[in-house]
């Protein structure tokens, strides 16, 4: 029984070790994914949130005086408007589920978050905008078919029409 006994022991400190080491792995890619930003950032963030947010990059296409970089993930297809000066200047999506905004709001979420607690809720409208004195963030839609938009109004490239963010 003290063999079987040393066994079990050996088993739930290896089990504690690997947990232990899991729940740090954890919490240091959830640190390092939270700290990249985009709204704002360089075009090198786009990157940093294709993977943060799990998703494949898809086609860039150019236009005049921006680019929009696709990233699609399993539930939400997310736009990324890059200026000529390599400025993300808005971003826009659709899907199944809202994209977790705090990353892609960057430097701006905490912002966003505190005029969303001080933006009246409507009961019934499907439509929210929240305006700050740097950012803008438009949602709505229905169940599996969210939209939205969030962009710096400081940002938009000269020529440049809000509608086009879509």
């Amino acid at each position: 029984m003290n063999a079987f006994g040393g066994i079990f022991t050996a088993m739930r400190t290896g089990k504690y070790l690997l947990f232990l080491g899991l729940g740090l792995s954890v919490a240091v890619f959830a640190t390092a994914y939270r700290s990249h930003a985009t709204l704002g950032e360089s075009t090198n963030s786009v990157e940093s949130d294709r993977e943060a947010l799990s998703a494949v990059g898809g086609a860039i296409t150019v236009h005049n005086g921006y680019t929009v970089h696709n990233l699609n993930s399993a539930s939400t297809a997310i736009r990324e408007y890059v200026s000529s000066s390599g400025v993300v200047f808005a971003i826009a999506w659709n899907g199944l589920v809202y994209p977790d905004l705090t990353k892609l709001l960057g430097s701006y979420a905490a912002e966003y978050e505190e005029a969303l607690k001080q933006t009246p809720r409507e009961p019934g409208r499907r439509h929210l905008e929240v305006k700050t004195d740097r950012v803008v963030v438009q949602k709505w839609g229905h169940m599996r078919n969210l939209q939205g938009r969030a962009y710096v109004p400081g940002l938009i490239p000269p020529g440049v029409s809000i509608d086009e963010i879509k």
